[in-house]
């Protein structure tokens, strides 16, 4: 079963360039990474008119879009929890989560002064590292947004190797 780490913060904190940066930095070390983006007030990714937007007009429960090399899936759910979504990350070794505040997994907070006053103040038993470049008071390691190493070494270190 894959690791989760959940990235969370305020809106415009970084969090999204944060996961932009570590992907690539993981990748580069051998490990298969997964994202999760928890978007709460819904999406839709089909076209009005597209042959797969018709099949869940339709009422289909699942509609994947299948080309030379990947898939895009759209399933009907009955919960917005994390945990129903584990079983399609099972050939990853890292997901990495941008949301789910809520859930129960190991979380780094991303903090930017310029577009909040004070950071989340996530649950301290959950919070594994802090990461912003403005001086903040943490009991965690904290990291600026350009240690991308370092905070993938604490990640593998924690997380990915045995």
């Amino acid at each position: 079963m894959a690791q989760i780490i959940a990235v969370d913060g305020k809106s415009r904190s970084g969090k999204t360039t944060l996961i932009e940066k570590l992907i690539p930095e993981l990748k580069k070390r051998g490990y298969r990474v997964g994202t999760v983006k928890h978007a709460h007030h819904g999406f839709n990714i089909d076209q009005k008119g597209k042959d797969s937007y018709r099949h869940r007009s339709a009422g289909a429960d699942v509609v994947v879009v299948a080309a030379p090399g990947e898939i895009a899936m759209v399933k009907k759910i009955k919960t917005d929890s994390l945990d129903d979504l584990e079983i399609f990350f099972d050939d990853m070794d890292l997901v990495l989560v941008e949301g789910y505040k809520r859930a129960r997994k190991p979380k780094i907070e991303v903090f930017d002064q310029r577009s909040h006053k004070a950071p989340l103040g996530l649950d301290k038993e959950e919070l594994v590292a802090f990461v912003s470049d403005d001086p903040v008071d943490v009991d965690v390691p904290l990291y600026r947004t350009d240690q991308i190493a370092e905070l993938s070494d604490l990640i593998e270190r924690r997380y990915l190797k045995p």
